[in-house]
């Protein structure tokens, strides 16, 4: 699976998904940090990948309607979060 991980995701989460097989580059690799939500999503759009980012505001069906994407996973965790949450 083609994936962009969000700079609200831990890095090192991209190891463990390049571990299992998936395609993964980053917000940050790209330049992409602060960029707005717009401008991200059509990156992913033009790319083919799948979004994964904690910004709930991508959660929007109004303005992100999934079937106009490859995909966009919204990964919530606790507040107080350790890496292992992420595994």
């Amino acid at each position: 699976m083609k994936l962009k991980l969000d700079e609200n995701i831990d890095i090192r989460v991209v190891t463990l998904l390049r571990l299992v097989g998936h395609d993964v580059t980053t917000v940050p690799a790209q330049g992409l940090s602060s960029a707005p939500n717009k401008e991200l999503i059509e990156v992913c759009r033009s790319e083919g990948r799948c979004l994964v980012t904690c910004d709930r505001g991508f959660g929007n069906r109004l303005r992100y309607n999934p079937s106009d994407y490859s995909g966009i996973v919204i990964i919530r965790l606790p507040p107080r979060y350790t890496f292992a949450d992420w595994a």
